[in-house]
């Protein structure tokens, strides 16, 4: 937590690929449970693609804590796990490398969240040398093979409307890569995004823009374009695996799209953690945190789209142990239980 230089899509070509996927709010799904949520769909229209309907909510797709919730009834720290983390919609993670499956893996949270009326966020976390080898390195061996890869997670992404956050620091975080590394790395994110939407028109793409407290607006939006965001993008997301406040995440997005000077990105902005912003500048499993605003499409401004939990509470950033692992204590602080 972090091929050959491809021709850019005419801008043509890119605004009639955005008015294919314009999203309307479809019938209202069952809420209650751990999968409750509240539909939109693609609309057969030539009108351009607009901010998600405000009272959008978004699938929860079973994750660790919903495991450690079940299988741990008569822990005192259950109950408001449980109320506070587990029963708000979460992203679901596609960071191991297993191509033989993921296809099958992202269908089956895709045909989940179609099955029920609901929508999906997707994290497809699998560009070589990742969080330049930090605590969450890995992804995929080369870019031929996560390219192979790429096609794979886009084929399980079905025919109704997805969220996809594209791998997370990988223009953020671009220190380790030398000039050859970061071009390959661009144009393979640029054609990681085209894959996705010849394989699902109504997906929504969004770029990595950092946060707040990392690159000023104009140099982000700089590297957002060179990785192509305006013929491949459908908008930017902000402060994933952070903490920084939402306020400041709502001014640092529309600066940064303000730099970029295409009235069609939009932007979302992860809350997961940051209901009582950072602690300094640490970064890695700080104490004393909370969960932010609930996932919701209801932002109060047609530029964001939505506020989600892209990080899943709990779930570490590789100092309190392995990054991923679920731990129910850092749970239960950030449901405000310490």
């Amino acid at each position: 937590m972090r091929t050959p230089e491809q021709t850019p899509t005419p801008p043509d070509r890119r605004r009639a690929r955005r008015r294919r996927a314009p999203l309307a709010l479809a019938a209202a799904a069952s809420v209650g449970g751990l999968l409750a949520g509240v539909a939109f769909a693609a609309q057969a229209s030539g009108a351009e693609a607009a901010a998600l309907p405000d009272d959008t909510v978004f699938h929860n797709y079973p994750a660790n804590v919903h495991t450690w919730v079940e299988e741990n009834p008569d822990d005192p720290r259950q109950p408001l796990i449980a109320e506070r983390i587990a029963s708000q919609p979460q992203a679901v993670w596609f960071a191991n490398y297993e191509p033989e499956t993921v296809t099958e893996e992202a269908a089956a949270v895709t045909g989940a969240a179609s099955a029920a009326g609901e929508v999906p966020v997707l994290v497809s976390y699998m560009i070589p040398n990742r969080d330049c080898g930090g605590a969450s390195a890995g992804g995929a061996p080369d870019f031929p093979a996560y390219l192979d890869w790429a096609e794979d997670f886009a084929a399980g992404l079905g025919s109704e409307p997805v969220l996809v956050v594209l791998e997370p620091d990988s223009l953020a975080l671009t220190t380790c890569l030398d000039d050859g590394e970061r071009a390959e790395r661009f144009s393979s994110l640029a054609r990681a995004a085209d894959l996705i939407h010849a394989a699902n028109p109504a997906a929504r793409v969004y770029f990595d823009a950092g946060h707040s407290a990392w690159h000023e607006p104009a140099t982000i939006a700089g590297t957002l374009r060179e990785a192509g965001i305006l013929e491949s993008g459908d908008g930017i997301y902000s402060n994933v695996s952070n903490y920084r406040v939402t306020g400041e995440e709502n001014a640092f997005v529309e600066a940064v799209l303000n730099e970029l000077g295409d009235p069609e990105l939009t932007a979302v902005i992860d809350t997961s953690r940051n209901g009582n912003g950072p602690d300094g500048e640490e970064w890695c499993d700080p104490p004393g945190r909370l969960v932010g605003e609930n996932p919701t499409a209801n932002t109060g401004n047609p530029r964001i789209d939505a506020y989600l939990w892209v990080k899943l509470p709990g779930e570490l950033d590789g100092c309190a142990g392995p990054a991923g692992s679920f731990s129910p204590e850092m749970a239960y602080g950030l449901a405000g239980g310490n």
